[in-house]
Parts: C-alpha cells; sequence; structure tokens
C-alpha cells in the first residue's frame, strides 16, 4: 500500500550511519512514522526534507514490518526557527502537541494546518510567543475532542458577566455566584476562548488581548492541558526553562 500526501516532520531520529526515522503530521493519514533510509547521505534527494520541522510531499510504503518512505519533496523548511532557542523550543513543543492529540489513520488537515499557522507566525515574529502558544493548546484541545463548555453557566443559564469562573474539573464556565472554586476570568478573556475553540483556522489569530490578560489566559490553559492529559510534556519544560 502506498500514501501519497503533504506533511509536516515532527520528529526525525537518526538511525545508524546514514538513515532517520521520521514521525509525520499528514494531512489525509494523521501521525504516520516511516524508515527513510540513506537519508543523512551526503547529497541525497531526500535529505532537506527529512529534517523536523519541514513541509513537504511525501511518499510513503506501507508494510507489515514497518513503513519506508519512499519519495519527498520539502516545500517548507522554516529555517528562520533554527537560530532562535526559544522559537525552536516553543516549535517542538507545538510538534509533541501534534503527536500527543493526533491519531493515527485519522483526517487530520485541521490540526496541520494550525501547527503549520503556528509556526509561520512564530518564525516572523507577527504574534506573540505567549499568543501562540495558548492558541495552538486550545485549538488542538478543541479538535481532539476537549473543547471546553464555554456557552452558558450550567446553574443559571448566564452567558456572561464582567467576571465568569473556569472549572478544571467540569470542563466549563460558571457564573461567580454558582461556583466557589475554579480560575477567574474576564469577559475579555472567556470571548478570546469561545473564538479559539469555535472560529475556522483562516480566522483562528485575528483577535488580540491586553498583555496581562494574555499571559494570565496563557497560563490557564496551560494548566487546564496539562490537568486533561495527567502527564507532563519534556518539551514543555524545556521551552519554559529557556524562555524565562
Amino acid at each position: 500500500m502506498k500514501l501519497e500526501t503533504n506533511a509536516l516532520v515532527l520528529k526525525a531520529t537518526d538511525s545508524g550511519e546514514s538513515d532517520r526515522i521520521l514521525t509525520l503530521l499528514t494531512q489525509d493519514y494523521g501521525i504516520v512514522r516511516a524508515y527513510a533510509n540513506r537519508a543523512k547521505k551526503i547529497g541525497a534527494k531526500s535529505s532537506s526534507a527529512t529534517q523536523i520541522l519541514t513541509y513537504g510531499h511525501y511518499t510513503v510504503y506501507i508494510g507489515r514490518n514497518g513503513n519506508t518512505l519512499g519519495e519527498a519533496k520539502s516545500e517548507r523548511l522554516f529555517m528562520g526557527l533554527r537560530d532562535d532557542i526559544s522559537k525552536l523550543s516553543l516549535a517542538q513543543y507545538f510538534c509533541s502537541l501534534a503527536n500527543e492529540f493526533v491519531g493515527e489513520e485519522e483526517k487530520s488537515e485541521t490540526a496541520l494546518r494550525v501547527i503549520l499557522n503556528s509556526l509561520h507566525f512564530l518564525e516572523n515574529g507577527q504574534k506573540s510567543q505567549l499568543f501562540l502558544k495558548m492558541v495552538t493548546e486550545l485549538k488542538l484541545l478543541s479538535i481532539a475532542g476537549y473543547m471546553p463548555q464555554l456557552g452558558e453557566c450550567p446553574h443559571c443559564g448566564k452567558s456572561e458577566s464582567e467576571t465568569m469562573v473556569f472549572s478544571f474539573r467540569d470542563s466549563a464556565v460558571y457564573c461567580p455566584a454558582a461556583s466557589k472554586e475554579g480560575t477567574v476570568i474576564t469577559r475579555g478573556m472567556l470571548s478570546a476562548m469561545r473564538h479559539i475553540t469555535s472560529c475556522p483556522v483562516s480566522r483562528l489569530y485575528s483577535f488580540a488581548l491586553p498583555k496581562d490578560e494574555e499571559r494570565y489566559l496563557s497560563e490557564l490553559i496551560e494548566k487546564y492541558l496539562l490537568f486533561t492529559i495527567e502527564h507532563p510534556i519534556k518539551t514543555l519544560d524545556f521551552y519554559k526553562s529557556v524562555s524565562v
């Protein structure tokens, strides 16, 4: 069986002197892992296309004993991320999130578009890293089926006030009078969360928050993500260690 699809290289692990093992976020087949023979050889046609954070078109042959990379043509290398340790570590965290939330043999075009757009803005410096981090985290959570309930308070039906309370345990917002536990968020933060979870990717990045609210909401969404998956992510820990 042969797969042909656009994909982003999430991970490239050296194998022996000349080979690589790739983890691909594909447009049509979810996460695909493939063995890239002689990819490290000087002059190899697939060398640039088998590096991490490379987007391109890939042919993968599916076999009983493992998958093998056929043709690989790079279209974008995101070279601007490789010279900045903070940007590179955040990009690697985005790759970890894709590997966390996207399964095998599933349509993954939307998740791929989110990652590619976030890498584009990260490379160009058009959005802050905190902004891109929280948008990518919450959107991928929502795509994977962990969208929080951000409509009305389950107790009174109130949809918004100057402040609301977000409950990690219930994955929902409450009015302040209905919940005594949770994290207080402003009207603007709630609006931002609703925008991220519900809008198409084409409009995903078209909002802004004051810097103090951006930082607060970024911390909240990170906590919600870690609460949801129930385990640490090494690339997140590394990003936080170099971005202080």
